[in-house]
């Protein structure tokens, strides 16, 4: 037998143990009237709500009934409706998904699901009224990223002590990176987070993933197992929320290492799933690894077209990612695939984990932490309009106010010219911004955009290359260019004295921040 005709049957063999494989999945959607999580026959099936295999998408009937095709390693997930809520577990994790791994997952170094048996009979989601308004508040974590334990406690410590109790807030997300490779801290993360007392999603970064995994469809099942799909969807208010896992594992170019994109499943998820959704809604999209990057081809871009050609007739979007550890704002055009007038607004967070725990303690042992770009560990606050929105960055540790960092020297020369600015470090800026400054409330004057190292990070690499014992803490990172950044030459002919320097930055919607600085001018040497 030739190996060609070899192939053929191997393949046929497959295909048809495939087909067998294949079932359906039937259940319904219902009112959960008594809050036990167990359908009762007096409780209703709430007709039109979305279901998915994580492919395809589909309706419940009148009587709130769906039914889906199902192989031998699915989820199934209600996407949650505006107006209703889904029960949560002890850890505050939304409960709205079916495992279904008949043989539970492969032998991995990191434990997977657990064989979960035969498919029950019908698989029902229960939902609950909810008063959810058109306005509301989100909590946005970027990487929290611990490798040890000992940065599980920084992270809970600088960071969701903050958020500890907090009201006004609809629920929270992570965007990935949950963890730092080592996937037994995943219960230690989640025993953190939970202190927020609010409902909280997650999503898959490239540091959650099992490496030992042959197939990308494989990398995530530690993490199924944790917190469920890694592809998901739900509603709230007018706003429709896509949640995707965007690495794809192994690499295909190489299979080595990783790659920003999507498989074809899950393209046909974001398609199957948009036609379910009103074109007036606003679409947020959130996944790990941002569509863009400065250097290399981190996303594949036949991947980021189909995904902007699925969102062609939605005029409110906005898609969000973290990664790599500064925040950045895109704007992606026509030039770019965006089929749309209106550009599509990508933000890529600043992390919670800031520059991967590094730099010097504070007094309490947590390091500071502060990104390569000169933008501090934090946190962003996504507040949304009906279907519009705006988006706050909030500094671990800071008061809410502090927006700027800005830079100048401590004392010029009187009337001598220098080289040394002003410059102001806007955290949620973009080149699009107006940012000005003046001294002594004098005339405002602009501020030129300076894609540059940022001068108070710069210094704190400095204090390390030039110490001469060896500091606490690690070093931190090297300094990348910030897309944030402002400069201004500093005014030296004034009296000497004190003066005072105020920057105010107007961001992307309207809104304007202040911040101050003091510098002194000292009479020329000769004249002393």
């Amino acid at each position: 037998m030739n190996l060609k005709k070899s192939s053929l049957i191997i393949g046929g063999i497959l295909f048809a143990m495939t087909v067998q494989a294949q079932s359906t999945v039937s259940g319904y959607v219902y009112e959960d009237a008594n809050r036990n999580g167990k359908k009762e026959r007096r409780e209703k099936g709430i007709a039109g709500v979305a279901v998915s295999n994580g492919q395809e998408v589909v309706l419940t009937g009148e009587d709130g009934k769906y039914k889906l095709p199902i192989g031998q390693d699915n989820i199934i997930s209600v996407i949650k409706p505006g107006g209703y809520k889904v029960a949560l577990n002890e850890d505050n994790l939304p409960q709205f998904y079916y495992i279904h791994k008949p043989q539970g997952s492969p032998e991995l170094e990191f434990k997977g699901v657990a064989p979960t048996g035969k498919l029950p009979k019908s698989v029902d989601f229960a939902l609950q009224p909810a008063e959810e308004t058109e306005n509301f508040t989100a909590l946005i974590f970027g990487d929290p990223q611990p490798y040890t334990k000992e940065e599980v406690d920084y992270f809970s410590r600088a960071v969701v002590s903050e958020v500890e109790g907090i009201q006004n807030v609809s629920f929270g997300l992570s965007l990935g990176d949950l963890v730092g490779n080592d996937l037994s801290l995943f219960s230690p993360y989640i025993d953190a987070v939970q202190k927020a007392g609010i409902p909280w999603y997650n999503l898959m970064g490239n540091h959650d993933m099992n490496f030992d995994a042959t197939a990308d469809s494989l990398s995530d099942e530690t993490y199924e197992a944790h917190f469920g799909p890694a592809n998901y969807a739900f509603n709230y208010g007018k706003t429709h929320f896509i949640v995707l896992d965007d690495i794809l594992y192994p690499d295909p170019r190489d299979e080595k290492g990783y790659w920003g994109g999507f498989r074809k499943d899950q393209l046909d998820f974001i398609e199957n799933d948009l036609k379910h959704v009103p074109k007036d809604y606003l679409v947020v999209l959130a996944f790990h690894i941002p569509l863009s990057e400065p250097i290399g081809d981190p996303f594949r871009d036949g991947d980021r077209q189909r995904l902007f050609d699925l969102l062609e007739d939605f005029p409110n979007t906005l898609s969000l990612s973290a990664h790599t550890h500064i925040q950045k704002q895109d704007f992606f055009t026509k030039a770019d695939g965006w089929k749309q007038e209106k550009p599509h607004h990508s933000y890529n967070a600043g992390t919670t984990s800031g520059d991967w725990y590094k730099g010097k303690p504070d007094a309490a042992g947590i390091p500071a932490s502060t990104m390569r770009d000169g933008t501090p560990r934090g946190y962003a606050f996504l507040h949304i309009k009906g279907n519009k929105y705006e988006i706050d960055y909030k500094v671990a540790g800071q008061a809410k106010e502090y927006q700027i960092e800005v830079f100048a020297p401590k004392v010029v020369e009187q009337g001598k010219g220098t080289s040394a600015g002003i410059y102001a470090n806007f955290f949620m800026g973009s080149e699009n911004d107006d940012v000005v400054f003046r001294v002594d409330k004098g005339e405002w004057k602009k501020m030129k955009f300076t894609p540059e190292f940022d001068p108070v990070y710069l210094h704190s690499l400095q204090e390390w290359d030039y110490a001469d014992e060896v500091l606490e803490g690690r070093r931190p990172s090297n300094a990348v260019p910030s897309t944030h950044l402002w400069r201004a030459n500093i005014p030296v002919k004034l009296a000497p004295g004190n003066h005072i320097i105020e920057v105010k930055a107007t961001d992307m919607f309207g809104r304007s921040f202040t911040q101050e600085r003091t510098y002194r001018i000292d009479a020329p040497k000769a004249a002393q």
